[in-house]
């Protein structure tokens, strides 16, 4: 498996290769690079695209501690594309983050602008975690680490998935592939959980973003509210705000053509 290490850890990346310019992709939590398939799928032949997983997720390393903050996962993403020649001396990327990954780019946008050319920010949140649900992640995080991720599946996919992608028919054996792999993730992935629950606020530190910036928002999403999207487009300077039609928190997942048209229409 490609691997770097980076900040003390193993990151697994998959990169398509190519000459284009370089997209790079980061997933949400209890998710990994997989959930953007469909869009690497549809943007190769024109970019060079690089997912991977942050450390917690996927084929990464398992954290250690109590905790993966935010801030290291920012701090590993900065590490993965300077290992990679990418990122400013190899020219900035356009970096693609969705909930947690959008948790990532916003602060390398806003403190690392020689390493975004362009920005897009998926189903995010720039604000602390609601006081509401806070005990509520805390119980399943706790949980997690005690009896691991596969029996809580159930009470996480109404949060992770819009109302649409829960009840379409045709959604079934693609709904049911998703719940697998989050069943698959290792019990340390509530290191991350607690990173997430215990972020600090980055709001006041858009204003500082330059690189272009695209907004999406799945219209179902219940873990971060549309309001959000809205509070982030309106303080990033020229930020455009789009509002995806049928889809919830895994918009990628969800709604992946309307997605990679948004993608490919903007990162050209």
């Amino acid at each position: 498996m490609p691997t770097r290490t980076v900040n003390g850890t193993e990151l697994y990346f998959e990169d398509t290769g190519g000459s284009g310019p370089v997209v790079v992709f980061s997933h949400g939590l209890l998710m990994n690079h997989r959930m953007f398939a469909a869009q690497v799928g549809g943007l190769r032949s024109q970019f060079r695209c690089i997912s991977y997983d942050h450390r917690g997720h996927g084929g990464s390393a398992a954290g250690v501690g109590r905790i993966i903050s935010t801030e290291q996962t920012y701090q590993d993403a900065v590490a993965l594309l300077e290992s990679l020649g990418v990122g400013s001396c190899g020219g900035p990327v356009h970096f693609v983050g969705l909930s947690m990954g959008g948790f990532v780019g916003m602060r390398l946008a806003a403190r690392r602008p020689d390493l975004v050319a362009k920005l897009v920010v998926l189903e995010s949140s720039a604000e602390r975690e609601p006081s509401e649900n806070i005990l509520k992640y805390k119980i399943l995080g706790a949980l997690a680490r005690v009896v691991g991720v596969r029996p809580l599946v159930g009470a996480v996919t109404p949060i992770l998935f819009g109302k649409t992608f829960l009840t379409d028919p045709s959604k079934k054996a693609e709904l049911a592939h998703w719940k697998r792999e989050l069943a698959g993730n290792a019990p340390g992935v509530y290191r991350a959980a607690n990173g997430v629950i215990e972020r600090e606020a980055i709001l006041a530190e858009l204003p500082q973003i330059t690189a272009p910036t695209l907004v999406l928002v799945g219209e179902e999403d219940v873990a971060t509210v549309p309001a959000k999207s809205q509070r982030i487009a309106a303080t990033i300077p020229g930020a455009r705000l789009v509002t995806i039609p049928k889809a919830g928190h895994s918009s990628t997942v969800e709604n992946p053509e309307f997605v990679t048209e948004q993608l490919a229409s903007f990162l050209a």
